[in-house]
This record gives C-alpha cells, structure tokens and sequence, in this order.
C-alpha cells in the first residue's frame, strides 16, 4: 500500500510542474529556487521511488504538508487576495521548518548506517537527499531574508549612518508589517 502512495506521490509531482507552465504561460518571471525545487523533487522521487527508500516515505509526508499551506497560498497570491505579511512569513517558516527535518533525517539515516544500525537507505540516496534538502534550506533561508527583512535592514543602515537609534527603526517595522 505505501509504494501506491509513493507512486502516486510521484505523479503528482509531474502534476505540479503544470503550475510551473502556468507561470510561463502567463509570462510571469519566476524564481530560480521554484523551477529548481520542481525539478530536483521530481528527479529525487523517481529515483527514490524506483528503489524504495525508506526515508523517502518521511520526506513525502513532508512535502505533502508543505504544500497543503504553500499551494492555498499561491491561489490566494495568484488571485490577488491580499494575504497579511505575517502569514505569508509563516509559510516560509514552515517550509524552512520542513527543510530542517528533512535533514534531520539525512543525518539520522547517516549516523544509524554509519553505527552499523539496519538502516534500508543507500548512502548515495542519504548523500543526493542531504544536499538538496540542505540547498532548499539555503534557497528559502535567503529568500526569507530577502523578502522580509531587507527593506528592515536597509532602513536601519541608513538611520544609523545618519546617528539615529536603529532600536526605534525595528520597533517601527515590527508594528507596521
């Protein structure tokens, strides 16, 4: 029953790649780390599924409850409803949080195998799995920062060039957004 589910995991990961043409279609730029993490996940299932690695069935988990929030989000974005800063802060979160597991589990997969523990899981699969669960942590660790705290950032360099208390500027930014 779990390798139904993995295959259907697996096909449903060529369905999202239509959101990805959607966004072509409409002639919307899109970011580097969508197109990539679409790719990579599509790749890393085939060939997880193909061999029936264990972990994977933690990481389909994980990205199934990821996107039970993400996509939600993306219709409400694509639909221009307005949707408040802190919850879409919070899905970024999430997706970090997940990417955090994801490694967790990379790590726990190395140090059972390495223990000489039964652990089912190939090192190359644990080696493909911790490198792109670790690049997606960078990906959205970035993208975090970027969307929601450079302008925070920039406003504090400037008052502090100019002598203020860059205390006020954050107490400021954290009540408005």
């Amino acid at each position: 029953m779990v390798s139904v589910w993995a295959i259907l995991f697996v096909f449903s990961k060529v369905i999202e790649l239509g959101d990805t043409a959607f966004i072509v279609l409409r002639k919307q730029s899109f970011l580097f780390r969508h197109w990539y993490h679409h790719i990579t996940v599509l790749l890393y299932t085939w060939y997880s599924c193909a061999q029936l690695v264990p972990t994977a069935r933690f990481f389909i988990i994980l990205n199934a409850l990821a996107h039970t929030f993400t996509y939600p989000y993306y219709t409400a974005r694509a639909a221009k409803v307005h949707v408040p800063r802190r919850l879409a802060m919070a899905v970024t979160l999430f997706q970090i949080v997940t990417m955090i597991f994801g490694i967790y589990a990379n790590a726990y997969a190395y140090f059972a195998k390495k223990a000489g523990l039964h652990c089912e899981t190939p090192w190359e699969n644990i080696y493909i799995s911790a490198l792109m669960h670790l690049s997606y942590f960078l990906l959205l660790l970035k993208f975090f920062k970027d969307a929601y705290f450079r302008s925070c950032i920039n406003k504090m360099k400037t008052s502090a060039a100019k002598g203020k208390d860059i205390g006020e500027e954050l107490t400021d930014y954290l009540k408005i957004n």
